[in-house]
């Protein structure tokens, strides 16, 4: 019997932890159309580790969105929030950091403190914001889903699932787009010093990779729920229970090139049901409805109200349809399109376009005269009658327009820029008087459209995306 013991023990000592996996599962998405493409174990309660953080989050930028707090809000630091264990930022009981900062913390390192300090902040105490975890949870359809804290430390009666967490991640993605960019950002500035992304390895190992959140403790493993766009493709991949960083980013890359291989290339995008607002201001109850005349949003930075506020989504469009175009399918240019052939287009359809009472127009409609101090972008490689004048697009002038959104990333400026163009004109009501911009970045160049207010920017995405163009929105954060 002795010698059984000794060998237990003597085993339990040289046996790696990381071979003392937690039970496995997984989960492959098509993010565009929600449909399952792989799963194993998916509904297996299991515990989530800092995916839980994915929630906090996406309960901050609603809180956000909707008036409670704002980014620049100055949080007071419990002693409590300071106690968390690491992985954290290194806060202190009775300091005041900006939102902000907390939140960045919280996506890029995975800070258990930060997550902590936001949660209290929105409701005064992390059990009643765990509350409101788990009330969000149900609106968004996670049904094996039970939040305890705010952090996904490990805790009786925390847990959740591989196709919960992959429901999440699809919210975070196209619930809140303005904020997404900060799950791939390898370092950020966390106020009190710069941090460095739990996923660094993957996002850049993996093609396509921008995201989102990386998890692990004893009992969970290690976990991971990821996200990749390839052209108009987007997948996401969820993982539990993996033996190690390394093995788990090599079963997250299989699982994600499967969902690559396994989704079409063309799909109709739907996008996921945004649960109705059912915040709490720290024991307030508001519930977001239509707007009204007599019912003003709440402005970022302003505390809610005990009272029914609107909501500033757009649920149904009252504008004109958009102007008839030949191609009804994706706006997508070539890059054998021609500028002048682009314009030639949109500009018969106008001039053919029928009246209201269904008659033919007597007169062709003339494009209004352009300002002779601003000039059409055009690509560098298009030739124009002068190469003197300075080529620009079209400034915005009026203010609060810090908001943009992305209509794609694709492999060449040329193409980029006349996909711009071609939007541009197809989406005048709302696109009209914004900055055309491509971005130059590492795996190709996004397509830009600036200098918008957050109300226009999200209801040209809606117009966009009700034609299936990817539309995300860029927030001046």
């Amino acid at each position: 019997m002795g010698l059984y013991l000794f060998t237990f023990i003597w085993l339990a000592l040289l046996v790696p932890l990381s071979a003392m996996a937690a039970p496995y599962a997984a989960m492959v998405m098509d993010a565009r159309s929600g449909k399952v493409l792989h799963a194993r174990n998916a509904d297996t309660r299991l515990h989530p580790a800092s995916l839980t953080k994915m929630m906090t989050l996406y309960i901050a930028f609603e809180a956000v969105q909707n008036g409670e707090i704002s980014m620049d809000t100055l949080v007071k630091v419990s002693a409590h929030a300071a106690s968390e264990p690491p992985s954290k930022l290194g806060l202190r009981a009775g300091q005041k950091i900006k939102l902000r900062y907390l939140v960045r913390a919280a996506a890029v390192k995975s800070a258990n403190d930060a997550a902590t300090a936001i949660g209290e902040a929105i409701e005064g105490s992390e059990a009643a914001f765990a509350r409101r975890m788990n009330r969000t949870a149900k609106a968004l359809g996670m049904t094996r889903t039970s939040f305890r804290n705010a952090h996904g430390l490990t805790e009786s009666g925390h847990l959740s699932t591989a196709r919960d967490m992959t429901i999440l991640g699809r919210h975070v993605i196209y619930d809140y787009p303005m904020y997404y960019n900060l799950w791939s950002r390898k370092t950020a500035d966390a106020g009190i010093k710069t941090v460095s992304h739990t996923n660094r390895r993957l996002l850049s190992s993996y093609r396509g990779a921008d995201g989102i959140k990386t998890g692990y403790t004893r009992a969970a493993g290690f976990n991971l729920v990821a996200s990749a766009e390839r052209g108009r493709e987007r997948v996401i991949a969820t993982v539990f229970g993996g033996r190690s960083t390394a093995s788990r980013n090599a079963k997250v890359a299989e699982l994600l090139d499967l969902g690559f291989k396994r989704a079409p290339t063309r799909v109709a995008f739907r996008s996921p049901r945004k649960p109705p607002y059912r915040g709490s201001a720290k024991g307030r109850t508001v519930i977001a409805e239509a707007p009204t005349a007599s019912k003003p949003v709440a402005k970022p930075g302003q505390r809610a109200k005990s009272v029914r506020v609107a909501s500033a989504a757009v649920t149904r469009s009252l504008r004109p349809q958009a102007r008839p175009v030949p191609d009804t399918a994706p706006l997508v240019a070539s890059v054998q399109d021609d500028i002048e052939k682009v314009l030639k287009e949109v500009q018969t359809v106008a001039a053919v376009a029928p009246s209201a009472n269904g008659a033919a127009p007597t007169a062709s409609v003339k494009p209004v005269i352009r300002p002779a101090r601003v000039v059409a972008a055009a690509p560098r490689d298009v030739p124009t009658p002068s190469r003197k004048a300075e080529v620009v697009t079209r400034l915005s002038t009026s203010g609060g327009r810090h908001w943009g959104i992305n209509v794609g990333r694709y492999p060449s400026r040329f193409t980029a820029e006349k996909v711009l163009l071609k939007t541009a004109l197809a989406e005048t009501a709302t696109l009209d008087g914004s900055l055309r911009k491509v971005v130059k970045g590492k795996r190709g160049f996004d397509a830009n459209f600036m200098g918008l207010t957050r109300d226009t920017a999200e209801l040209a995405c809606k117009r966009l995306q009700a034609r299936q163009v990817t539309c995300f929105m860029i927030g001046p954060s």
